[in-house]
């Protein structure tokens, strides 16, 4: 049932403002404030989905309590009403975050439109947190051990700066849980996230795939295709196995981090760009560097910020919590009864050597959930678990 709250010192205009509001829709909960003061503490006090706010008030004007609101709740959608209004007076709500401006008396079509946009905005934000909340549970990073509470640390401190970021760890250490992790937390968390495995795309079209071209600028180039530099404005772009990338994009990189432009494969123009880059490997950059592989000066641009993943083996303490998490993960995405391991079955676990790490130790526990009885034995874990 969406709430509303009326702020408005004179009592005939209030009660207009109700019946209407509960004419148009018998839902709407309405609730009122004759003045300023009395509105922001309703506003601390409950969780509304609209306010409709009068300017010229007594203790507390409405752009006094806009401003106040903005500094509580950024997404609560306030519609300005004012019987002295003007054009200044609209733009300046609208700039201080107004969701619209209705001057007195306000048409009846006018105001309830402007109502019911409002609360779809509301309701469109409210669903975006409950898909981000179920996101960033996919990207959750699991385990309490000093080396991985230290990455955790790190994302906290790095992730509401712009700072470039270099991942370096082996291969299944989770290196994109990073990466998702520094975005979310980021101010840019409303802007895409674009990810780009360098590894994955053939040399002679990576430049295309970051970049973008122009028709014609190749023989399968029928249209103009922007890249993912520009698909990422505003938001994070994640360069995943950067160290595979070739020597002519990596330049082309650089010049996308020292100047913020771009240039389409095949295009004069350049685009300007806003993107925070994150990057990861797998690979010893400086062992590349000097084997002439990868560019010096593109390392230091990119390794403003350095975050080293932990292997498995160096985080043994947090297998339980791991073998934990992937049961239930694993049992929701079959639909079976989660199966629990014995104790024996952890420790042996603990104790092998997890060359693939993570990733490993995932597939080896739907492996031993798939093959194993109703609980995980450690004559299991030496039957399915072989290395």
């Amino acid at each position: 049932m969406p709430k509303i709250l009326i702020i408005e010192d004179e009592v005939a205009i209030r009660r207009v403002l109700v019946s209407i509001l509960s004419e148009e829709n018998e839902s709407y909960e309405v609730d009122v404030a004759e003045d300023g003061m009395i509105g922001l503490e309703k506003i601390k006090e409950n969780d509304y989905d609209l306010v409709l706010c009068d300017i010229k008030m007594p203790k507390m004007d409405g752009v006094e309590l806009l401003e106040a609101v903005k500094k509580i709740d950024t997404e609560i959608p306030i519609v300005m009403i004012s019987g002295h209004g003007d054009m200044e007076t609209a733009i300046n709500t609208m700039r201080l975050g107004a969701f619209d401006y209705i001057s007195k008396p306000p048409d009846l079509n006018r105001l309830l439109n402007t109502v019911r946009n409002a609360l779809d905005k509301k309701k469109l934000v409210v669903e975006n947190k409950i898909l981000k909340k179920k996101v960033s549970k996919k990207y959750e990073i699991i385990g309490e051990s000093e080396p991985i509470n230290l990455v955790k640390v790190m994302i906290d401190k790095v992730a509401k700066t712009d700072a470039r970021v270099l991942i370096t760890g082996p291969n299944g250490t989770g290196k994109e849980l990073v990466a998702h992790q520094l975005h979310d937390k980021s101010d840019r968390t409303s802007a895409p996230m674009i990810e780009v495995n360098c590894a994955a795309i053939p040399g002679e079209l990576i430049e295309s795939e970051l970049f973008g071209h122009v028709k014609g600028a190749f023989t399968s180039a029928v249209k103009d295709r922007a890249g993912k530099f520009e698909a990422a404005n505003k938001g994070t772009i994640f360069l995943d196995e950067i160290g595979d990338m070739s020597l002519s994009a990596q330049a082309k990189v650089l010049r996308a981090l020292q100047e913020g432009i771009i240039t389409r494969v095949g295009a004069d123009n350049d685009i300007k760009v806003d993107v925070r880059v994150i990057a990861a490997t797998n690979k010893d950059l400086k062992s590349e560097i000097a084997a002439g592989r990868f560019r010096e000066d593109l390392y230091h641009r990119l390794a403003v910020i350095l975050i080293k993943v932990p292997s498995l083996n160096d985080r043994r303490e947090d297998i339980p919590s791991l073998i934990e998490y992937f049961s239930n993960k694993i049992a929701v995405e079959q639909g079976n009864a989660v199966k629990h391991f014995s104790r024996e079955a952890i420790r042996l676990l603990q104790e092998y050597d997890w060359t693939g790490n993570i990733r490993e130790l995932r597939n080896v526990v739907e492996r031993l959930i798939i093959l194993g009885g109703n609980e995980i034995s450690e004559s299991d874990v030496v039957a399915f678990a072989s290395k």
